[in-house]
């Protein structure tokens, strides 16, 4: 018996089915328009990830100096202050997490390219992963807004730096990658 889920409302629906007999939305399977929108989206992150490590995320101005700060600089410092729980939370939330995300997206947009049939539960799993994890990326760029919103001394102002707009823009735009990418197509081939 072939069955496809519904994207929408979850019901099984006969494999060639087209629309949902729950919700009455439309269940084929998207096999050109979800992996060029996924692709392109991934390229977009990507390029936003580079200016997101390089440029200062946090600028504090004191005494008329501004000083920057990059994630993996800020994790540096945090580290060298004793702050290691702290530290290893902004390394693995906005260094490894970002990642391990492009990796995995990579690996399930080749697979689904490839028309690979081996290991597609644990394709499935590593895209659900990745749909859980996608907004707790954005925990750095929580840090640097509370940050600025607590510290309003009169010689000290903290300034969220370029470096927030593109790791922002960055995680954005991974969880529209891996939203476009219709994860049915995952060992679609197969079954047919």
């Amino acid at each position: 018996m072939k069955l496809i889920r519904c994207n929408y409302c979850g019901a099984a629906n006969w494999r060639h089915a087209q629309r949902c007999r729950r919700c009455g939305l439309d269940v084929r399977l998207d096999r050109s328009g979800s992996l060029q929108r996924s692709i392109a989206f991934l390229i977009a992150a990507l390029a936003f990830y580079v200016p997101a490590n390089i440029y200062p995320v946090l600028q504090s101005a004191s005494f008329g100096s501004v000083e920057g700060s990059t994630i993996l600089g800020g994790v540096i410092q945090l580290w060298e202050m004793g702050d290691y729980p702290v530290a290893l939370v902004i390394l693995v939330a906005s260094i490894m997490v970002p990642i391990a995300k492009f990796a995995i997206l990579i690996y399930l947009i080749l697979a689904i390219a490839s028309k690979e049939c081996r290991d597609v539960k644990k394709m499935v799993r590593l895209y659900y992963l990745i749909e859980i994890t996608g907004p707790w990326s954005l925990i750095d760029v929580f840090v640097v807004l509370v940050l600025a919103a607590l510290i309003h001394f009169a010689n000290i102002t903290i300034i969220p730096g370029p470096g927030v707009t593109s790791f922002a823009l960055m995680v954005f735009l991974t969880i529209l990658s891996a939203n476009s990418l219709d994860i049915r197509l995952v060992g679609a081939e197969c079954e047919e």
